[in-house]
Order: C-alpha cells, then structure tokens, then sequence
C-alpha cells in the first residue's frame, strides 16, 4: 500500500506568481478550502515545499 498524503488549500493564488499558480494547478486545486488525495513521493513533497504558505498537509496515511 502506497503512503498518501491530503493537502488542503488555504490560501489564494491571486497576486502570486504564475509558477506558484501552475504548481498549484499540478496539485490538483484551484480554489479555497479544496482537499486532494496525493501519493506521498518527493516530487509531490517538492511542490508542498514550493506553495507551502498556500497549502497545509491535513493528514498522512499509510
């Protein structure tokens, strides 16, 4: 079993720059308050790193 990951969005990508909006979009969310599943892989752990001022890790399974 896979180990996953649910990353939250909690903050908006107006006025941020166009990378941040595009790893935002590569996540899977695009508006507030939105929950995605993700497998935990470090590229995944790379982009929550890049946007983590916007996102929050909810919960970490397996």
């Amino acid at each position: 079993m896979a180990k996953t990951i649910v990353v939250k969005q909690i903050g908006s990508p107006i006025r941020r720059p166009a990378k941040q909006r595009q790893t935002l979009i590569g996540l899977g969310l695009n508006k507030m308050q939105r929950t995605r599943e993700l497998e935990d892989t470090p590229s995944v752990r790379g982009m929550i790193r890049k946007i983590s001022h916007m996102v929050e890790i909810v919960e970490e399974k397996g």
